[in-house]
């Protein structure tokens, strides 16, 4: 039987939650293992996204999703709560499916925020997590309940970052 996996949750407004998620994939994939990560609210071409295609399939990214800054500079529609929902259902589709042994839910936390999911769906994707599999959930805005449902809680906080001076993300670093 395989390791117990646990519930990982990286969350805070520092720079670097993703990247902690990323790089456990990588890792995991230096040991064999495949990981799946549904990114929400990333609807754009982050590097991760062309780096993952270069290792499938070690490592799979999908997004659901429109960028985030499309949700937040205006009102998000329903066609956004139907591409979150989705991204989800198809998340757990892959954890179930015993292809994976680490699920990465990249901005999950931002989405429920932003009421895209909802906090029951979220705790109901937690319970559904297979005893072997890893599971992270990435994003600031973290609620209390999924905080509690983890087994490891990160916080990324932001002591100083070059974004206030007016500096834009950068590819290859920011996405």
């Amino acid at each position: 039987m395989s390791a117990r996996g646990y519930v990982h949750v990286y969350t805070g407004n520092g720079k670097g939650k993703t990247t902690a998620a990323l790089g456990l994939a990588f890792r995991a994939r230096g040991r064999g293992m495949r990981s799946y990560i549904a990114q929400f609210m990333k609807g754009v071409a982050y590097g991760e996204v062309e780096a993952a295609a270069q290792v499938a399939p070690w490592i799979i990214i999908e997004q659901f999703g429109r960028d985030i800054r499309d949700c937040v500079n205006a009102q998000y529609a329903d066609t956004d709560v139907t591409m979150a929902r989705t991204g989800l259902k198809k998340a757990e589709q892959e954890m179930l499916s015993g292809t994976y042994r680490i699920v990465i839910l990249d901005e999950i936390n931002v989405a429920l925020y932003y009421n895209l999911v909802t906090i029951h769906e979220v705790l109901h994707f937690i319970r559904k997590k297979p005893w072997e599999i890893e599971l992270i959930l990435t994003g600031r805005y973290a609620p209390e309940e999924v905080l509690k449902a983890a087994d490891l809680v990160s916080e990324i906080v932001e002591i100083k970052h070059y974004f206030q001076q007016g500096i834009l993300a950068r590819d290859g670093i920011e996405r």
